[in-house]
């Protein structure tokens, strides 16, 4: 797949902004959890040091041990997020646009075999719903680009006819709609419907693969 430089959407594109709802969300988060790994860790500190009325005591090593692992998790997450908040796809007539708020990319239609939309519940009631525009290419693609390799699944293909590797781009609930019907427009012959899957299917970009083929590793 070659990489769309200085090239953009068109100005009459279908744009979803898909980082702003989940930053919203995800940044007070990464705060709370941030200040209370600093307490534990200051507990731990404190503990350890026996500052306060009481002696040292050893035990405060493991407040500090969960403190700095709470601490990563909590400021790496808070990092994603906001790095993460002008993320969006676009749709004109060349193709699906994907921003990570830092660089853009774009799958065009002709390197596609077919696109369709996949949906699972969230929880055991399943009273909320996430969503993926699935996109299966009929042409090789490339692993290891900066925008759209976190997007590639290697699952069993929708068809027999289908590849296995495919981009699965995430979508906001409330803009399904939108980009259903924006790519219905432009390539109705490659429309392959609605799917529900199981719970959790969304998975989880090839990271220690993609760093074994950025280091020419085999691993292809």
């Amino acid at each position: 797949m070659s990489i769309s430089r200085g090239l953009s959407p068109s100005p009459t594109a279908t744009v979803v902004r898909t980082g702003q709802r989940a930053s919203r969300r995800m940044i007070p988060l990464g705060i709370a959890l941030t200040a209370i790994s600093a307490l534990v860790l200051f507990g731990g500190i404190a503990m350890t040091a026996g500052l306060g009325d009481g002696g040292p005591n050893p035990k405060g090593i493991g407040g500090i041990v969960i403190g700095l692992f709470m601490g990563f998790i909590s400021v790496g997450s808070l990092i994603a997020a906001w790095s993460s908040r002008h993320s969006s796809v676009s749709i004109d007539d060349t193709g699906l646009w994907v921003s990570n708020g830092k660089a853009q990319n774009v799958i065009p239609w002709q390197s596609l075999a077919g696109v369709g939309l996949h949906w699972s519940k969230v929880g055991k009631r399943g009273g909320v719903k996430v969503y993926s525009i699935e996109l299966c290419p009929n042409t090789p693609i490339d692993r290891d680009d900066p925008v759209l390799w976190p997007l590639v699944r290697d699952e069993e293909p929708l068809h027999p006819t289908l590849p296995r590797l495919r981009y699965r781009v995430p979508v906001p609930a409330g803009s399904r709609v939108a980009l259903v019907t924006a790519i219905q427009q432009q390539v109705p012959q490659l429309w392959l419907g609605e799917t529900e899957r199981e719970v959790g299917y969304m998975g989880v970009p090839d990271r220690k693969g993609h760093r074994e083929r950025t280091r020419g590793g085999s691993s292809r």
